[in-house]
């Protein structure tokens, strides 16, 4: 039988609460009606909780990488979303950086070689370097502890050979990546994960600025992050527009802080405790208007994303229940990138991108991810 959509479900639970306050008289005590309200509830987040039957198909499957698919970015042409771009990193010892159009076929003419061990990759717009105003790509090189930066979509770099992270500590191999840019002053930002690091400093935040010299550096800013001990921190996304950056503590939940180093160290909230199989991993944010939307989140080894509001609940900016659970084609995803930007008549209301195991990422129309149970843009 077909689930009910997410806001008939809501109206069916708000008709049932109040017919159980109009009978109140039939009910023993407070306590009792509070049970009984309580139960209304566990069924509504059991009703979120399940996924659709069949999984979710996508529209394209890329051209199969070399090595081993990870951490999907789009790139949005600013002037036809049509010619958008698709970057990702193909992991390995002599890996690359691999680019894509929507039809999922490589442009390799683009594509940058030679990278060791290339992890994961963010995408950020309008920097100023000289008197060029660039969209860049940043990826994390593992086995070099270097991030590496390139134009888009021309993919030139614009590092000088790369830019050390991490420097001075035991802990290095750069991983996770998420990109930043501060509303108030355009100022851009790097927040780095490794594959290893203390709780409270896992992460470092970068400011990446124009030397002088027609290439980028970075200064670190601060170190930051909770980390409980289970596994790793790889998956990193940040919402330039409501300041907030997210982070998967594999097997433990996600993690949400300010993105603005100003603001402080606080964590704001853990959420996505409960119901994954084993690893968090991948994030995306899907928004709908300024301030509200999805954030998704990989639950790697069950092949499906869960879906929390990108706003919180009313009067509770950090409370993120689950809403839904989308089974998908993907096997073991720990990347993904979402984009609500109409790219054209196959994809009028965003993209949601995310690698498979087989060296592939797959490409979803949103409304197929929506299922009328999630809002479209």
């Amino acid at each position: 039988m077909r689930s009910l959509p997410v806001y008939l479900l809501s109206i069916t639970l708000c008709v049932l609460l109040a017919s159980c306050a109009g009978r109140r008289e039939d009910v023993d005590d407070a306590a009792d009606l509070a049970a009984v309200e309580k139960d209304s509830a566990a069924r509504a987040d059991e009703h979120a909780a399940q996924p659709a039957s069949q999984p979710v198909k996508p529209r394209v499957v890329t051209d199969t990488s070399l090595y081993d698919t990870d951490d999907p970015a789009i790139w949005v042409h600013p002037e036809d979303h049509s010619k958008s771009l698709i970057l990702g990193t193909d992991k390995d010892s002599i890996g690359a950086l691999l680019v894509y159009d929507l039809n999922g076929k490589l442009q390799m003419d683009l594509c940058v070689r030679d990278l060791r061990r290339p992890n994961n990759v963010d995408v950020e717009y309008g920097f100023q370097l000289g008197d060029r105003k660039l969209d860049i790509a940043v990826l994390t090189e593992r086995l070099t502890n270097k991030i590496r930066i390139f134009s888009v979509p021309d993919m030139k770099p614009i590092d000088h050979g790369g830019i050390a992270v991490f420097a001075g500590e035991s802990e290095q191999a750069p991983m996770g990546i998420a990109l930043y840019k501060r509303p108030l002053d355009g100022q851009i930002f790097a927040i780095v994960g490794r594959k290893g690091g203390p709780s409270g400093s896992y992460l470092w935040q970068y400011a990446l600025n124009d030397n002088g010299k027609g290439y980028l550096q970075a200064s670190k800013v601060r170190a930051f992050g909770a980390f409980s001990g289970k596994n790793e921190i790889e998956a990193i996304v940040v919402d330039d527009q409501l300041g907030y950056v997210y982070y998967s503590d594999e097997g433990h939940g996600v993690r949400k802080y300010h993105a603005d180093p100003a603001k402080g160290d606080e964590e704001l909230a853990l959420f996505a405790t409960d119901g994954f199989a084993e690893d968090h991993e991948g994030i995306s944010i899907y928004t709908l208007t300024d301030d509200t939307g999805y954030i998704l989140v990989s639950d790697q080894q069950a092949n499906t994303f869960r879906v929390f509001p990108r706003e919180g609940m009313p009067g509770k900016p950090n409370d993120h229940p689950l809403l839904d659970v989308i089974a998908v084609s993907t096997n073991e995803s720990d990347g993904s990138e979402s984009s609500s930007v109409n790219f054209g008549p196959q994809y009028p209301h965003g993209i949601f991108v995310a690698m498979s195991d087989n060296r592939t990422f797959q490409i979803y129309a949103w409304e197929d991810i929506a299922r009328g149970r999630l809002k479209m843009r």
